[in-house]
């Protein structure tokens, strides 16, 4: 039986990057991983890295390659009513920004990372269960490489994401779901394209909702409204560029450059956390424990706070027995976990057609939009909130 001060359960950015800041702290972890290792670092996911979750990488040793190859976007725009209004991201936080790097490099650095310090990933690692989270050994066992596997720590985090088993294992009598099935899902596209911008474009359409991203000055990532159970065999690649050009809809100012697809897929829109995130010695981290609407763009650096938090409890821990931070954990990340999935739903409802939409509410919508880029005390709030909170909130 293998031992190890801290189990993590998947190699996600938020697995990977507890493991990195244990590591810092000389704490002991082992991380276990479903997956391939290609998979995991193929796999396109977000993109839009806040102010914090930037500084926490490159603060750790592991964003030399984010600085540069990482797009910094000190700006973005709402499109609406055919105009486009730029909200000045950093003037209105005094100096915040985000940085457009995809989550699969992120991946790629923290996986490199710990590696090359002999720390240890055990990928395709699959039959995954937890014995005992409440006692003060609990046990990892799992199947790898056709070996059963049983490892004996002080604690799991659960790193897993919304699909992991881990979440499973919380007493049903303690767990509280609380969960929202939006009325609409986005179709995304990498293309081989040069983005229509230099920052990030939020549409709202009367076709519905569109947003122009990018992964690189030569690669697009767009998204566009589509039905919840629209099928990707009904959208053609002509259909999709056409589709994107007239939600675009900001008169003769821009234009798209239309490219290969190299690859498009279909998520549904989903709001959901779990309370506590903590139970005896298991903690949850990451999409285990929340979703919130990509349209904030909230996914991955809630994530990154979480594991910042987690780090310190588990750190105040091994240095001094105090339990303080630990027992605390759930509460601490809920505060923030709840202010993002506010700001994203609200980010979501007022760009977003719905299938209830009449046109009072279709006027709401606009006012709201109107107000955010007229008002600086309302883009200051949104400019807050997008590029984030302080960790302290």
């Amino acid at each position: 039986m293998t031992q190890t001060q801290v189990a993590i359960v998947g190699a996600g950015p938020a697995g990977l990057l507890l493991a990195h800041l244990l590591d810092m702290q000389n704490i002991d972890s082992i991380v276990i991983e479903k997956h391939s290792r290609d998979h995991i670092e193929s796999r396109v996911r977000a993109g839009v890295l806040e102010q914090g979750t930037v500084d926490t990488l490159v603060d750790s040793g592991v964003g030399e390659r984010l600085k540069r190859e990482g797009l910094v976007h000190h700006g973005l725009e709402l499109s609406f009513e055919g105009r486009r209004h730029r909200l000045d991201l950093h003037e209105l936080t005094g100096g915040r920004a985000i940085t457009v790097y995809g989550q699969q490099e992120v991946i790629k650095d923290l996986i490199k990372a710990r590696l090359d310090k002999g720390g240890q990933i055990l990928f395709e690692a699959g039959d995954v269960s937890i014995d005992d989270p409440v006692s003060n050994k609990p046990s990892i066992r799992f199947r790898h490489n056709d070996e059963l596997i049983s490892i004996t720590c002080d604690f799991v985090a659960g790193c897993d994401g919304f699909h992991g088993i881990t979440r499973s294992w919380i007493g049903r009598d303690v767990l509280t779901i609380y969960e929202q099935t939006w009325p609409f899902s986005w179709l995304g596209i990498l293309a081989k394209s040069k983005p229509p911008s230099s920052e990030l474009i939020y549409c709202n359409h009367s076709r519905g909702f569109a947003l122009f991203s990018m992964r690189s000055p030569e690669i697009t990532r767009l998204y566009v409204q589509c039905e919840p159970d629209d099928d990707l065999d009904e959208w053609p690649d002509e259909r999709i560029w056409e589709e994107l050009e007239m939600r675009l809809g900001a008169g003769d100012s821009i234009r798209l450059n239309e490219g290969p697809i190299l690859q498009k897929g279909i998520s549904s829109m989903r709001s959901f956390v779990v309370e506590p995130l903590q139970y005896g010695r298991l903690f949850l981290a990451g999409d285990a424990a929340h979703i919130v609407p990509a349209t904030g763009a909230k996914g991955m650096n809630l994530a990154v706070a979480d594991v910042r938090i987690l780090a310190r409890a588990l750190s105040e821990y091994y240095s001094s027995g105090g339990t303080e931070l630990l027992d605390g954990y759930s509460d601490a990340c809920l505060r923030r976990v709840w202010r993002a999935e506010q700001f994203s739903s609200g980010m979501t409802a007022v760009l977003h057609r719905f299938p209830d939409s009449t046109p009072f509410k279709r006027r709401l919508q606009l006012a709201e939009l109107d107000y955010i880029t007229s008002s600086r005390a309302a883009s200051k709030v949104f400019a807050e909130n997008y590029t984030g909170l302080p960790f302290d909130y």
